[in-house]
């Protein structure tokens, strides 16, 4: 049992000290199995047969006895006394120095990320707020675009009432160069869209047509409603 001890305290104060700046220089908490040996037996003037008895009774116990033994790979389990390379504690022990210098660490991080998860919910929300500004835009653009579309082919269909134009349609290619000029037509071109979707499902005066103009097919708008229906509205 005195073997056990020094074993549990000599492993404990190796992997304080490792968490606690490393002095020693120690490359692992783990530590090897003959160097922890000469120290038990250097200490408590026991033979190396009750180290390994201890090894034994630590490996074969139930219980939680804060010692891990390990082999050479890691991540393996050691069944046997002869596979253990090194021997770590569960519980590292630590001075009131070194726990103070690790909770205030553990403050500032814990208060770090806090921080940035505020601020990362906030740029978040402020993407959000922007995500909505430009779409309830670009829904007002579309409606504006639909109001002008509606004027621009009703316009053109009185016009070939009164046999001004020489057809009662028109195309809508053209309608769209006549209400977007060329450098604004790749910015607007989603608003352009959307608006041409909305007429085609929301507006019965406007029809859809393909009609073959100067020897190319090409999609056209036609007004539906005379233009004494539209006259008797207003």
């Amino acid at each position: 049992m005195n073997v056990l001890h020094e074993l549990y305290n000599y492993l404990s104060v190796q992997a304080g000290n490792f968490e606690c700046g490393n002095p020693e220089n120690l490359k692992s908490k783990c530590i090897w199995v003959s160097e922890a040996k000469d120290h038990v037996v250097n200490i408590t003037g026991s033979s190396p047969q009750k180290f390994e008895a201890a090894l034994h009774w630590i490996l074969n116990s139930n219980k939680d006895l804060g010692i891990w033994l390990k082999g050479r790979d890691l991540s393996e389990q050691v069944t046997k006394v002869e596979e253990v390379f090194c021997l770590e504690s569960a519980h590292p022990q630590m001075g009131l120095g070194c726990r103070f210098r690790r909770a205030v660490v553990t403050a500032i991080m814990n208060l770090f990320l806090f921080f940035w998860c505020l601020i990362t919910l906030w740029g978040i929300l402020l993407f959000l707020r922007y995500r909505w500004r430009k779409m309830e835009e670009e829904e007002q653009a579309m409606y504006e675009m639909v109001k002008k579309i509606i004027a621009v082919v009703q316009d053109h269909y009185k016009e070939w009432e009164r046999n001004l134009e020489r057809y009662p349609y028109v195309g809508i290619f053209h309608v769209r160069d006549s209400l977007i000029p060329p450098q604004s037509r790749k910015k607007m071109k989603r608003v352009w869209e959307r608006a041409v979707d909305f007429l085609a499902s929301n507006e019965s005066r406007i029809q859809t047509e393909s009609h073959r103009v100067a020897g190319e097919d090409m999609l056209v708008w036609r007004w539906t409603q005379p233009s004494y229906v539209s006259d008797s509205e207003h």
